[in-house]
């Protein structure tokens, strides 16, 4: 038997692991007692800054990758014929190795039979207590649990102005309401997550979803909607957001920010600014993203084969970096593509290493997920099990996501979504269970 054919590498090649920054990684590997020779493994754990200049440079420089995070790292002898060693992980990054055996006077490595083993090493807070509550800030103060109901003549005066198509706007939650909440959801419910809905400004003429219009439609991925805030002339709707911030931080937990870069709302700044970046059909026309056969037709879809636009898109991340928020829910991340993803993710991550990536990978294909989990270096992704009601649907769904959760990165359960009708609407029993099955199905603790 040829001496290649006999090399053998745990952890097996090919596979992927998940990990969090502070673990180690072993690697073992395993030749011919009678065989002299060293082993190695050939990786980049440990230059994750290196890595991930050189996605930076690709886009910014147009240089090249050259493989410089990469180098070799010796094995330590255990017995004839095994070789070991264990090495900290002790940066957030997507990492790639595998174990060589070099023969003594021979300058041909032999390698066992396989791909690289993967390592996605996702940041230290992130190995448990992954619990998100997810909040809409419109629904808090005067709109909470529905305590906000005009009478009958104002109602009749409003829909009679809607039918007329005046814009009539109901008073919104603030940012300060929320902050009201925090000792229930923080140190009540145990949530550690605080994820908002986007926040900011919104159409409210044309192009408008509903009465408020939809948080998805942003008219400025930077700005702060002035209706979340209250009129203080001592603290601007930034500042107010910044103290929801603050108070989030105060009772040790993390906030993430809901930002849906596919598209704009119409009549975005964008618009103004940079025309180019709108994806447009033949004839010209604005194309409007969709799913599930629906189509949004007061959003504008972004044409991300212009790499300024992935420039402006990880400015935007760095600014809310820089304003205190810990993550990033990514609004139907799956229509990106993942080099846009990969030095966007890199270059927050140059700045900020332990930001934390969320995808929202609805209605793509779970290919797709597994993707920008491992090669965009995601943390997490939406879990779909909200979808799946009977026990045997759960059964087929479950393996996957579990599985996704131990290699590429954590599959987070959420009882409910923006997407779908509260559960308490069919019953307060059914949200309890709903919310059980979740928590109770969660890898590292990771529902909604």
């Amino acid at each position: 038997m040829n001496i290649s054919d006999q090399i053998r590498q745990v952890p097996a090649p090919g596979r992927h692991l998940l990990h969090f920054r502070g673990d180690t990684q072993s690697f073992e590997l395993s030749a011919p007692a009678d065989a002299a020779g060293s082993a190695w493994v050939r990786t980049n754990i440990g230059h994750a800054e290196t890595a991930r200049r050189q996605i930076i440079h690709a886009v910014t420089r147009d240089l090249p990758p050259l493989a410089r995070d990469w180098f070799d790292i010796p094995l330590q002898p255990v017995a004839p014929g095994r070789f070991r060693v264990t090495l900290p992980l002790c940066e957030v990054g997507h990492f790639q190795a595998k174990c060589f055996f070099l023969g003594a006077g021979v300058s041909e490595p032999l390698w066992p039979a396989g791909d690289n083993t993967v390592i996605n090493v996702a940041p230290a807070e992130s190995c448990a207590a992954n619990i998100v509550y997810n909040a809409f800030v419109r629904q808090f103060g005067p709109n909470k649990s529905g305590r906000f109901q005009p009478d009958a003549a104002r109602r009749d005066c409003i829909a009679s102005l809607d039918q007329d198509r005046y814009t009539v706007i109901p008073p919104s939650g603030t940012f300060r309401d929320l902050i009201r909440e925090l000792d229930f959801i923080v140190g009540e419910l145990g949530c550690r997550i605080l994820q908002l809905l986007p926040i900011h400004p919104t159409p409210t003429t044309y192009g408008r979803m509903g009465r408020f219009g939809s948080p998805y439609a942003a008219l400025s991925f930077t700005e702060v909607d002035p209706a979340l805030a209250e009129f203080d002339p001592k603290a601007t709707p930034l500042e107010q957001f910044i103290e929801l911030v603050d108070a989030v931080h105060e009772r040790n937990a993390r906030i993430y920010l809901d930002v849906a870069i596919n598209h704009t709302g119409w009549a975005a700044s964008l618009h103004e600014t940079h025309p180019e970046w709108l994806a447009r059909d033949p004839e010209g026309r604005i194309e409007v993203p969709g799913a599930w056969g629906v189509r949004w037709e007061d959003l504008t879809r972004l044409d991300f084969s212009h790499k300024d636009l992935w420039r402006y898109m990880a400015d935007v991340f760095l600014r809310w970096c820089r304003r205190g928020v810990d993550g990033f829910r990514c609004d139907a991340g799956y229509m990106i593509p993942v080099a846009a993803w990969q030095y966007i993710v890199a270059s927050v991550r140059s700045q900020f290493p332990d930001t934390v990536f969320l995808l929202e990978g609805l209605g793509g294909k779970m290919s797709v997920t597994r993707e920008i989990l491992s090669r965009a270096n995601f943390d997490a992704a939406y879990s779909e099990l909200f979808q799946n009601y009977s026990r045997g649907q759960i059964e087929y769904y479950l393996p996957e996501p579990l599985e996704i959760s131990r290699s590429d990165g954590l599959m987070v359960h959420f009882a409910e979504t923006h997407d779908n009708n509260r559960l308490a609407a069919r019953s307060p029993a059914y949200a309890r269970m709903r919310t059980a099955l979740c928590a109770l199905l969660a890898d590292h603790g990771a529902f909604g």
